[in-house]
This record gives C-alpha cells, structure tokens and sequence, in this order.
C-alpha cells in the first residue's frame, strides 16, 4: 500500500495503464473467500487461459479497470451488492448450495440471482443437479456452463503394492489394516471443529463405520484437513483406531491415498468433491452418496459405488464388499483411472472455450 500522498497518483497510473486495454480483453480471476480447493481451482483455470491465449490481469488491477471481464472462484461474493453495478462483465463458479435445504445463505444466493440475473455474464456449475436447479432461476441457458472440478494427473499416479507400504509406514498405520479414508473440513470454523459441519455428513460417516466395526476389526480412518474435531470424538466413542495429518501442500496429499484401502464420501451435499476424481486417478476404491460430480461421473459397481443420501447400510456394504471380495476389484479400478483421465484439466479444455466466448476475448 502506497503512502496517503501518493495514492491518487497511483491510482491515476493504474487507470491510465488500464484505459489502453481493448474492451474485454483481459480476464481477472478474483479468489473470493480463499479455501484451498478454490485456490487450486483457479490455479488451473488460470492454467486453461493461457493454453487458450486469454490474457489474464492481475487481481491488483481489477479496481482500476473498467469493461473487462471478472471470474469469480466462489459464489458468495454474490451476498455483496458491488457486482451489480460493475463496469465488468462478471462469472462465478457455483459448486454447491441448494436452496430450501436449511442453510439461510444458500437461499440468500439463490434469491441473488433469482433477482439479478441480467447482471450475471456466465456460470460454472460442476454437475448437472446444480445445473438444473439454477436454470429453474430464469438466467438465460447460455450463460451456464456445466464444467466438471477436474483432476491433475501428474500429482495422482496409481496405487502400488509399494507405494501403499512406504505410505503407511510413514504415516505409521499398520500394514495389515484396512484403511478407509476422508480428506475434507467436516467441522464448523477452524478450529478444533467439534461442532459438525452436517452438509458434509461427519455423523453419517460416523454412523456407516459403526455398522461395519465388528466385520471388519482391522478398520482403521485416515483423515486429513482442519476442524475434524468431532468426527475425531465419535471414532473415539466407537473405539475405532484413527491418524490426523494435516497437509503442507496440496501434492502431498497424493502419499494419502496411497496408504487407503476405499475412500468414503458421506456428504448431503457437494459441489465435486475433488476426492472423487483423487481416488479414481489413484487407483482407490470409491463409495459415495449421490452428491455433486459424483451424481454424474460414478457409475454404480463399474467405476466405483454409489448409494443414496444418508443411506448408512447402502454405505456400509459396499465398503464390506470391498473389504471381502478386494481380488473383484481391478476391473472396477481400471475404469474408475479411465474416468479420471477423462477428466484431466487439459481436456476438459473446449469446455472452458465455449464459456469464454462472448464472455472475454482472446489474444489474437
């Protein structure tokens, strides 16, 4: 920040600077209430920009610039009023937030764009439910764009037998255990998190291992992220066996899956989550409620399980069956790393060109 007397003449640079760019030229990716899969997401969108030769600016300069065009990584920006009187054209991915679902601020975005949707140049969805509940807003059909939350190959190699022991060896899991795993904020806050964050469904993970902890005595969870405070305390209560770690880095958490046996997504609702292409591309047997991308991508018993919302006994055996028939599974596997490089962030390329068109130009 520059000194109080020379602020206005900073400004005036930066507008001056911005004033020679052609009219919607430049595309602004604004992360709006950072969190770590936002933050990657425009990481890569950033990466699709380039190989489509659309010329980003910085952040920085987005107050001083005027008739561009501005993505947003997160909706909630939505809960503010300064969009609708921009000089931009504006987007905003919209992963999750079903309204009528007891969580006031999703109705608060629904009815935001309910209001004002002529303000609204493109939306990102990344599955066809959200899809279809935000047509039923009025916005026009060819301002919303179903793109998928994609996978980066490089960072999620498949499951070996050698892999999965230096893993669990350096997490300090038993070899002979059957690992099942969870790597999202389940908790309210960022804290110790012992107030569950229910859109995720901790309880419901809680209560599908309780179901499973006499057939399957080796069972033991593997959990990353923050505010993991009360599942943490109701695998106490059932005595399950349990490791924390917290990641440094995003690309480590690759080593993770690696020490799994399944992978289980128990939310109520979701906008991927990135977990379900994390564990197909890492060879990881995935079970998953019927949320999000995971509606769209997973095809029940052929490249991983599905079962309904809340359905704790659908979730329970097809984990067991894992467990119990896991000499079944390479078929099943083979598909689930094919879905993932479907999916690769490059090839879901022509997608993002079809919603930036008309939206920002590309260089020439």
């Amino acid at each position: 920040m520059p000194p109080p007397d020379l602020r206005e003449p900073v400004r005036r640079l930066l507008r001056g600077h911005t004033r020679r760019w052609a009219p919607h030229s430049r595309l602004f990716l604004i992360e709006d209430r950072s969190t770590w899969v936002i933050h990657w997401e425009m990481r890569e969108l950033a990466a699709a920009a380039r190989r489509l030769h659309i010329r980003r600016a910085p952040p920085l300069l987005h107050p001083h610039a005027a008739g561009q065009a501005v993505f947003y990584g997160s909706q909630f920006f939505l809960l503010a009023d300064d969009w609708i009187r921009s000089p931009h054209r504006i987007a905003t991915a919209y992963f999750h937030g079903k309204p009528g679902t007891g969580h006031p601020e999703f109705d608060q975005l629904y009815a935001r764009i309910l209001q004002h949707h002529e303000h609204i140049h493109r939306l990102q969805v990344s599955h066809s439910e959200m899809e279809h509940i935000l047509l039923e807003t009025g916005i026009a059909p060819e301002k919303l764009h179903r793109i998928p939350i994609g996978i980066n190959l490089d960072l999620f190699p498949p499951q070996t037998p050698e892999t999965k022991r230096r893993a669990r060896a350096a997490l300090g899991i038993p070899p002979d255990a059957f690992v099942i795993g969870s790597f999202q904020k389940d908790g309210e806050g960022w804290g110790d998190g012992l107030k569950p964050k229910l859109i995720k469904g901790p309880d419901i993970f809680a209560q599908t291992l309780a179901r499973l902890r006499h057939d399957i005595p080796s069972l033991h969870v593997l959990l990353s992220g923050p505010a993991r405070g009360y599942l943490k305390e109701e695998l106490r209560k059932l005595n399950i066996p349990h490791t924390h770690r917290n990641l440094k880095a995003y690309p480590d958490i690759a080593n993770f899956y690696h020490a799994l046996d399944a992978y289980l997504v128990a939310s109520r609702q979701e906008g991927g989550p990135k977990a379900v292409l994390e564990s197909m591309a890492a060879s990881i047997p995935l079970v998953t409620t019927r949320v999000g991308q995971a509606m769209d991508l997973v095809r029940d018993g052929q490249n991983g399980y599905l079962a309904d919302i809340e359905d704790t006994a659908a979730l329970a055996e097809r984990l067991l069956h894992i467990f119990r028939s896991s000499e079944t599974l390479p078929p099943l596997l083979s598909e689930a790393r094919k879905t993932a490089e479907a999916h690769a962030y490059p090839r879901l390329d022509p997608l993002w060109k079809t919603c930036f068109e008309g939206f920002v130009e590309a260089a020439p």
